[in-house]
């Protein structure tokens, strides 16, 4: 698998190794301390890459900064934690900070990294394989509020991204097929072949699988496609949000307990409904959708009497704008546009097409 380039604010690669002193060579330069930042149930891989990096004769001191696990995270009291910490340990703006984890956890990272000192070099070591795909792809850092989502952070891009897909046997199936809704996101945006792999070969959930592989290395292909032409979201980025507005609203309806995967998945279930409603998709291809969510063994479907506070979530997405809602939908001919306008007879009618 190749390194794949991203420019962004500075240009920097996904490689795929395994993490070391090695591969993480661009972000460690001049370093003096690193800070790894990891979940708790992830601690012993922490261990892991310090007792390797304890090894490098330029680095003086290696810490680890335990966190706690998936969404719970991303609050502005971890940051204040991890500040404290790098400020305890003197980590000046040569330092650098290391995000091993899954997705919320190279998003924290991420977000630390720039507001220490207005900005410390950093690294993405994601261990999911939504956080491989997505989250630490792209440079977006960010936490959480009580209002919504990702409504805090900043772009950042990252010095490395490294991506060891032998992290990917250590996962529970249901992550890894979590994780399989971002790949298919990027099927229907940006790269058709991902969706006849998933279509046509059975091996596709295996975390060895060459299927797996290739799948990945597609998907991260596409965002960082986008992301190089858009870093900041001004428009060909919000491509990337597809099935994001409802999944969004889900995730905090659930108060972050729902796999930030399984929820994207019900949003593409949506969006695909929302599109054929809207006229500007087949039947055909809000089934093919359906079809492939399915054979992921991903869900379709959610209550019927949360459609309220979901609205209301989407009404306060950060995607939404003063016109009303905003969504990225995808027509017959595979092109990304924009629905925006629509009744709330419409928005009601698509999401009774996936109610259980």
């Amino acid at each position: 698998m190749k390194p794949i380039t991203v420019d962004a604010e500075h240009t920097y690669q996904v490689v795929f190794a395994k993490a070391n002193s090695s591969s993480l060579a661009s972000a460690l330069e001049k370093a003096t301390r690193v800070a790894i930042i990891v979940p708790r149930d992830l601690r012993n891989l922490g261990e892991n890459l310090e007792s390797e990096l304890r090894k490098v004769p330029s680095l003086d001191f290696v810490h680890i900064i335990e966190v706690s696990e998936g969404e719970s995270q991303k609050t502005i009291e971890t940051v204040a934690h991890c500040w404290d910490v790098l400020g305890r340990e003197n980590f000046r703006r040569n330092d650098v900070i290391l995000g091993l984890g899954g997705g919320a956890t190279t998003d924290l990272a991420g977000f630390v990294a720039a507001t220490w000192l207005r900005g410390v070099r950093w690294a993405a070591i994601p261990t999911s394989l939504a956080g491989m795909v997505d989250a630490a792809v792209g440079g977006k850092t960010g936490i959480n509020s009580a209002i919504g989502k990702n409504l805090i952070g900043s772009f950042y891009s990252p010095q490395v991204v490294v991506i060891d897909v032998e992290y990917l046997k250590t996962l529970p199936e249901p992550e890894l097929r979590a994780g399989m809704a971002e790949i298919i996101k990027c099927g229907f945006i940006g790269d058709q072949e991902i969706l006849e792999i998933i279509e046509s070969r059975d091996d596709f959930l295996s975390p060895t699988s060459a299927s797996m592989h290739e799948l990945i290395e597609r998907a991260i292909a596409v965002k960082a496609k986008v992301v190089s032409a858009d870093l900041r979201e001004s428009f060909l980025r919000e491509n990337l949000n597809y099935g994001h507005t409802l999944a969004h609203a889900i995730e905090r309806n659930e108060n972050y307990s729902w796999r930030h995967g399984d929820a994207v998945a019900v949003g593409l279930a949506y969006i695909a409904n929302l599109a054929h409603l809207s006229g500007i998709a087949s039947l055909e291809l809000r089934d093919r959708h359906l079809r492939i969510l399915m054979r992921a063994q991903l869900p379709t479907t959610y209550p019927a009497n949360a459609w309220g506070n979901l609205l209301k979530g989407m009404q306060s997405d950060k995607k939404s704008r003063a016109t009303g809602l905003r969504f990225v939908a995808v027509n017959d001919s595979y092109e990304v546009v924009r629905l925006e306008g629509l009744s709330d007879e419409v928005l009601r009618a698509a999401y009774e097409m996936i109610s259980s």
